[in-house]
């Protein structure tokens, strides 16, 4: 018997580091699985590994259709959607790719901040979750994960539209899970901190040193993504039927401490 034998879960980034961690397990814990990202290939993949029962729908969220395709597919395989795993955002690697997104407020231009905040990284969220609600409450269930950011609770000194964006993704969160509790359906967030994962590539190397790596994060290294893969699965599943609007922090101690050391 797995956590989620038989529920339909959607996941979206699904195609590599949490995402596609959270697609396997959810695979292996007996969930029939809806996985969507821009990559086909890699999502093929990644359900092949799982071993489970599941579909891919190759889908790019920053197209406004996309959301309504992917939940209209996941109703036509399985006449329902039970969770959905809201993950797909960009990071530090999308900042090299275009310059300019990931930069403070005053260096930044309305063009970069609309691609975060008007992009996957929010608007893809409230597509998916507009699309999928409506069908949560006419079953008058549903579990819903939106993986957020430390960022979204802390501050940082530059990447101020995705510090934006995963706050609101956190207080969005508070606000379904207090609204959409009446129709039985759960909204949580979880905020991850440093993932080993291709979108920090680019500074997930300065770990390798132990002393930039204890300033980095208590813990003296990123999370394995499976690592934030199993609290998502928690949280999906009916051993959090009692929790609901908690964002839960998974970090390895960097929002604990006053200063790093």
């Amino acid at each position: 018997m797995g956590r989620l034998d038989d529920k339909v879960a959607v996941i979206t980034g699904a195609s590599s580091g949490i995402g596609r961690a959270t697609m396997e397990l959810f695979g292996r814990e007996g969930a029939k699985v809806v996985a969507t990202a821009r990559r086909e290939d890699e999502l093929r993949e990644g359900l092949a590994a799982a071993g489970g029962d599941g579909i891919v729908v190759p889908a790019d969220l920053e197209q406004p259709e996309t959301a309504a395709k992917v939940v209209q597919t996941a109703l036509e395989h399985y006449g329902r959607i039970d969770v959905l795993v809201c993950n797909a955002g960009v990071g530090w690697q999308y900042g090299l790719d275009n310059p300019g997104t990931m930069a403070g407020i005053h260096e930044a231009s309305v063009e970069n901040w609309r691609a975060i905040i008007g992009g996957v990284d929010l608007e893809g969220y409230f597509t998916m979750i507009h699309a999928t609600l409506p069908h949560m409450i006419e079953a008058k269930r549903g579990a819903i994960v939106n993986v957020a950011s430390m960022a979204g609770i802390t501050g940082l000194y530059d990447a101020h539209a995705y510090t934006a964006a995963k706050g609101a993704i956190v207080n969005l969160s508070r606000s379904m899970a207090i609204t959409y509790i009446k129709q039985g359906i759960r909204t949580n967030s979880v905020c991850p901190g440093f993932v080993n994962t291709p979108m920090i590539a680019p500074v997930v190397g300065a770990f390798d040193d132990e002393a930039v790596a204890a300033t980095l994060a208590p813990i003296g290294r990123p999370a394995d993504p499976r690592e934030i893969a199993a609290p998502i699965a928690f949280l999906a599943s009916d051993d959090a039927s009692y929790i609901n609007g908690t964002t839960l922090v998974i970090d390895g101690g960097c929002t604990a401490r006053s200063f790093a050391g």
